[in-house]
């Protein structure tokens, strides 16, 4: 990479002041004037180079100068499989010349039926229904209008109410935004669907109750029966959390945690639906992240990894139990998707399905978590290094100013640290991951699952390099 500093704006790497312009300069002009980037800050291109990841292969992408980076985030925790697997291309290829589009509304197509059953027989206990959707965000927003039909078929037409945990992100659309806690990207498009209500998030690093304690007191769990209680239980349809939670870095839940919250939705008749677009298919070494903390989902929603991102697909898996109201006609399912089982993402998702298991990939993830989790914890000793959390592939090192205290960084100094200094070493140093600030400072990991003893060690050796880099730096800065 030649010259120049990286801005980030909401976890997005942004190139600035590049001066290379021999490679496709027009292909990076061409972005910054037409292509609109997701969750990205258009004004810091205004001056700058936009990057262009070229190709794959592997653990690994390169870009328009040819310089290699190792894919420590799996693009957007989706490429479970790894980068350039031709045998998905000739799968989407196939199913294009016999079939490339055709909707299921009142019709089934083969790549559809196939995959369903293939879902329906690894997901847990009896989720046998499956609703494609696009994306991960369209199977939240199915899930809460599913919910919601749901309770009014069985005749508690009150039950609308959702609850999620605060700082969760679920989706960007109005109703899955709803359900996001993150106030950021909330504030800018409120007021949003009325009812969606915030728990607690299961944070032991800074939790109130129980961070200096030898045990978790599943506070966190009990504070869902407290909403559920005050809310009224006839008012409330679904809760969505996922696995491990995403957003402030890796949440993994406390033993007991998740035994405890399946006995009070069922307590109180509501619905249980798992969020998996992250952390299904492999990410947390089982094919449903539900399957590696033991309990039962009423739903499932997914995406991402169920193609390794090669195509579109997401969708929600459902129990018969869920599903027996609507079997009885005219009872209709008020919902669809133009491109809900998109025939060659289907496809796609049934070869990426054959890796999955042909590899043994949970296996794999595994076998290695142990290695992972050393290497990582090994970045303890240094100074900025607070805590270090997640389970399988799901990683997250949280940032503070001081480790006797967990002392937090001032604003400014949060800038510097993510936007200043991490994000350009990081990617100057070749690893892509994301140095996140939506709740504290943190960097998130979420490599390929045929990541290995190679990349995982890159991983940890190139972190401990800037991370003690910053530390040194921080502290010059503040003498």
């Amino acid at each position: 990479m030649v010259g120049g500093r990286i801005a980030q704006r909401s976890g997005v790497v942004a190139w600035r002041g590049m001066t290379d312009q021999s490679a496709t300069p027009d292909l990076s002009g061409r972005a910054r004037r037409h292509l609109w980037m997701h969750f990205t800050s258009l004004g810091a291109f205004a001056d700058s180079e936009v990057p262009v990841i070229s190709r794959g292969e592997g653990c690994y992408v390169w870009d328009q100068h040819g310089k290699r980076y190792l894919d420590g985030l799996s693009g957007l925790f989706t490429v479970q499989v790894g980068h350039g697997r031709s045998e998905l291309g000739q799968a989407a290829a196939k199913q294009a010349e016999t079939l490339g589009y055709f909707p299921v509304w009142s019709f089934a197509h083969e790549p559809a039926v196939e995959l369903a059953t293939r879902l329906a027989a690894l997901a847990p206990g009896d989720l046998n229904r499956v609703f494609f959707t696009p994306s991960g965000g369209d199977a939240v927003d199915t899930a809460i209008k599913l919910s919601r039909q749901y309770f009014k078929l069985r005749g508690e037409p009150a039950r609308t109410k959702v609850i999620s945990r605060t700082l969760a992100y679920h989706g960007t659309s109005i109703g899955a935004l709803s359900v996001t806690g993150i106030p950021s990207i909330r504030t800018p498009f409120e007021p949003l669907m009325p009812g969606a209500i915030k728990v607690q998030t299961p944070y032991r690093y800074r939790c109130h109750d129980c961070q200096h304690l030898d045990a978790c007191t599943l506070r966190c769990a009990d504070d869902l029966e407290l909403r559920i209680e005050m809310e009224g239980a006839d008012s409330v349809a679904a809760v969505f959390m996922e696995p491990l939670q995403n957003t402030g870095g890796a949440f993994a839940p406390p033993g007991g945690y998740w035994k405890r919250i399946r006995e009070i939705c069922d307590r109180h008749g509501v619905l249980l639906v798992s969020d998996e677009v992250i952390c299904a298919f492999g990410r947390l070494g089982h094919m449903f992240g539900s399957d590696r903390y033991g309990y039962q989902p009423d739903l499932v929603t997914f995406a991402k990894g169920v193609t390794s991102g090669y195509s579109p697909l997401g969708g929600v898996m459902v129990s018969d139990r869920i599903a027996e109201p609507f079997l009885d006609d005219p009872n209709t399912f008020l919902h669809g998707n133009t491109f809900g089982a998109h025939p060659v993402s289907c496809a796609v998702g049934i070869a990426n399905l054959d890796i999955l298991e042909r590899e043994d990939l949970c296996g794999h993830v595994l076998a290695n978590e142990a290695r992972f989790t050393e290497l990582l914890d090994g970045l303890r000793d240094i100074p900025i290094v607070g805590d270090v959390r997640g389970d399988g592939y799901f990683r997250a090192i949280e940032l503070v100013s001081d480790q006797a205290t967990k002392g937090a960084f001032t604003p400014e100094e949060s800038q510097w640290l993510l936007r200043g200094f991490l994000s350009p070493r990081l990617y100057e140093a070749g690893l892509i991951c994301r140095a996140d600030d939506r709740a504290e400072p943190v960097i998130t990991l979420a490599p390929p699952l045929i990541a290995g003893e190679e990349e995982l060690s890159f991983i940890a050796s190139t972190l401990r390099a800037v991370l003690s880099a910053a530390s040194v730096e921080l502290a010059a800065r503040r003498s």
